[in-house]
């Protein structure tokens, strides 16, 4: 390809942007000088929205924006402005769903046209470089959309006017209620109807996990006990871990599966895929008591430890890219019946082909040389088939599997996104701490608190609010002066972070933490008028919003993240459940979380496990809140930890104090007018040797009488689940 100078990407932070930085369009970032720009030069603009481990978004920018031709249309009709949607997702989600009302369909790359004033009239997704099954070309595209801007302008501002009072129809939710149970029921039928019985997972192809659906499955599972629920999550887990959409050699899940059994995916993998799922199969483990389940999750950890930790500040990256190249697609990931061969011994190697079904035809359409490795049969089977003892079949398997991976790491391999977003964080850092929590994993409880650490000092200000973007993944890149305003996810998910990390060290800091996160999401985000938290604050004063981010959102679907809105609303109760000192705070966040969940009464329900982030807030809603503390710090109260710990229950909240340390001004109000008042707690910070460690099981503010041993906590814990009423 032709060099040709930087253009104005060159001063971005974004990866994404900075790969763009060489291609002959003139580039902009979203931004005053390109709206400018477009209106001084009367000029349609031209948006692409993708991302760095968007496969299409590379082969999209191989086509037609690395070529000249392309670019010089580009470059004469229109002002083009590229976008990463991880770094501004407020960006993304308004044109996705302005695009969406034009063409049924959104997905990135995101390819809108916009009236100078960044008004959407026309849009789409992947556009080919030439006329193919009956869809027109990039350059004819360009060319039809110029001319219609210069002849037809009548038309385009009124299509541009149809499209925004489309968006504003979008986001708006006039159907409010009383919250009930009922969404519960209907999610869960939801999830029945669309269950997979013979692959696990929802729907067909392509597939996608669902972790907020399969906790929410798993939850009622608990409660009822109803086996086909169990079927479901069950299945779902089983299928996925042992398909090509997980990582059989390094681990991980990449992003989604492009067949129904789970097979061949789209090979890049996301942290915050990674993180829901390690919270299911961590939640799975639970319900169950099924190892397999547990070895996931670690084996989850083991990826996300190797590639996408900051070892050195504490910190998740972003993403792990499909390919390594434009040429690439999965290759790195894949492995052909001679590769195989050569990283191992004879017998390895019959092991492995059997047991991950590797031919010389391959399972991958487009390069038939190449398979997924994916679980095709047992050991037991293998063993048979190769009349070889069991024990030796797992044996050589191991060996086949380090092996591949080694080999597999001498492979050029795809680029790791090394930006650490506050949302996405926060996220990981939730669920290091939930499987250290349950596993007993004291590297990963570590590394989630350093990374947690990290956030708050980097990206929190109790003056300047939350930033977006914690750190950008290339060294050259210019780090931003005034960095991305954080949106509704990075408060929310900083806020259940905080409080995951007050609970595992009682440490108070955290608590206070999370209190001041959310009083600022509240003030800057809540929707005083109707209810609800829109995903950005109001615009600055005086300031009119470029484009259409004017337009008001309320995040609510799981899309592919947990539910702004819902993951607010649990956040909230979580807090509630601290507070019982008399101040308006306790009753403003139990008041703000029912006012939210109120917002989306009338239709979470009709979205199905679209919704199940609210079916899980709602849950935490009608369930009275719940703490297991245990205080105490020998033996014994390692037991009575690991009883609390183990059921599956995700409104009761467990905390492990030191009797010595256990005064008021230690512990959130709620706690504060209880525990330090206990007969027990007295018994336990004397000098008398048979002094007992003990467990309080507490709910509504109140605490039941304490618990001295193990057995008899499990057994009160198991008489508390019950079905939501």
């Amino acid at each position: 390809m032709t060099d040709f100078p930087h253009n104005a990407l060159s001063r971005a932070s974004s990866s994404y942007l900075r790969s763009a930085m060489h291609q002959p369009i003139q580039w902009h970032e979203f931004g005053d000088e390109a709206f400018a720009a477009a209106r001084a030069a009367d000029k349609p603009m031209l948006l692409d929205v993708g991302a760095v481990w968007c496969h299409w978004c590379h082969v999209m920018d191989r086509e037609s924006y690395d070529d000249p031709e392309v670019a010089a249309i580009v470059n004469e009709h229109y002002i083009a402005v590229k976008v990463d949607r991880d770094e501004r997702p407020d960006i993304d989600s308004r044109y996705q769903v302005a695009v969406a009302s034009l063409t049924g369909q959104g997905g990135w790359p995101l390819t809108a046209f916009l009236t100078p004033d960044g008004k959407p009239f026309y849009g789409g997704t992947y556009f080919p470089p030439a006329d193919a099954y009956g869809r027109p070309s990039f350059k004819r595209v360009l060319i039809s959309i110029a001319q219609a801007y210069r002849e037809k302008r009548g038309e385009v501002f009124e299509q541009a006017g149809m499209v925004e009072s489309a968006i504003a129809r979008a986001e708006s939710f006039s159907s409010g209620g009383k919250v009930s149970a009922t969404v519960i029921d209907a999610i869960i039928e939801s999830a029945r109807k669309m269950f997979d019985s013979a692959n696990g997972g929802f729907g067909g192809a392509p597939k996608f996990p669902h972790p907020a659906a399969l906790d929410l499955v798993m939850d009622q599972y608990v409660r009822t006990g109803d086996e086909e629920l169990r079927a479901i999550f069950v299945r779902t887990l089983e299928k996925m871990a042992t398909g090509g959409v997980y990582d059989q050699l390094a681990g991980g899940f990449h992003r989604y599966s492009v067949d129904e059994r789970w097979v061949v995916p789209h090979f890049e993998k996301m942290c915050y895929d990674n993180s829901e799922l390690l919270k299911n199969y961590v939640h799975a483990y639970q319900a169950t008591g099924d190892q397999f389940f547990a070895a996931v999750a670690r084996d989850i950890i083991r990826w996300m430890d190797e590639w996408l930790s900051d070892h050195a500040h504490g910190g998740f990256y972003a993403s792990q890219d499909a390919d390594y190249s434009m040429d690439d697609d999965g290759d790195y990931f894949t492995w052909t019946l001679a590769e195989t061969k050569a990283a191992l011994t004879e017998d390895e190697a019959a092991v492995a082909t059997l047991f991950y079904d590797i031919q010389e035809v391959g399972d991958m359409h487009h390069n038939p040389a190449k398979n997924v490795l994916y679980v095709r049969t047992t050991i037991e089977q293998v063993a048979r088939q190769l009349n070889m003892p069991e024990e030796r079949t797992s044996a050589l398997l191991a060996a086949a599997k380090k092996k591949m991976y080694a080999a597999r790491l001498l492979r050029q391999t795809p680029y790791v996104d090394k930006t650490v977003y506050a949302s996405w964080n926060a996220m990981c850092v939730s669920a290091y701490l939930e499987a250290a929590k349950v596993l007993n994993l004291d590297d990963s409880r570590h590394f989630a608190l350093r990374s947690l650490d990290r956030l708050l000092s980097e990206a929190w200000s109790a003056e300047l609010g939350m930033k977006h973007v914690i750190a950008y993944s290339d060294p050259k890149a210019k780090q931003r002066e005034v960095g991305v305003p954080g949106v509704l996810d990075d408060y929310a998910f900083a806020v259940i972070a905080c409080l995951d990390a007050y609970e595992v060290t009682a440490d108070l800091s955290y608590f206070r933490f999370a209190r001041s996160i959310a009083d600022t999401m509240i003030s800057g985000f809540f929707d005083p008028v109707s209810g609800g938290f829109f995903d950005t604050t109001n615009a600055s004063a005086g300031k009119v919003p470029l484009g259409i981010l004017g337009t008001r959102r309320k995040p609510f679907q799981d899309s592919p993240t947990p539910s702004g809105n819902s993951a607010t609303a649990i956040a909230l109760l979580r807090l509630h459940g601290y507070m019982n000192d008399g101040s308006t705070s306790g009753a403003t966040y139990l008041e703000k979380a029912e006012q939210t969940l109120e917002v989306y009464a009338g239709v979470a329900g009709q979205h199905g496990i679209f919704a199940a982030t609210y079916g899980l807030a709602l849950v935490r809603f009608i369930q009275s809140h719940a703490q297991v503390v245990i205080v105490g710090k020998d033996a014994a109260a390692a037991d009575l930890y690991k009883a609390a710990v183990r059921p599956l229950a995700f409104g009761t909240a467990v905390l492990r104090l030191d009797a010595d340390k256990v005064v008021a001004r230690n512990l959130p109000p709620s706690l504060a007018q209880t525990i330090p008042n206990l007969p027990a707690l007295r018994d336990a910070q004397s000098s008398d040797s048979k002094s007992r460690s003990f467990a309080l099981i507490c709910s509504g503010f109140t605490c039941q009488p304490p618990i001295f041993e193990a057995e008899e906590l499990s057994r009160s814990l198991g008489s508390q689940a019950q079905p939501a009423a």
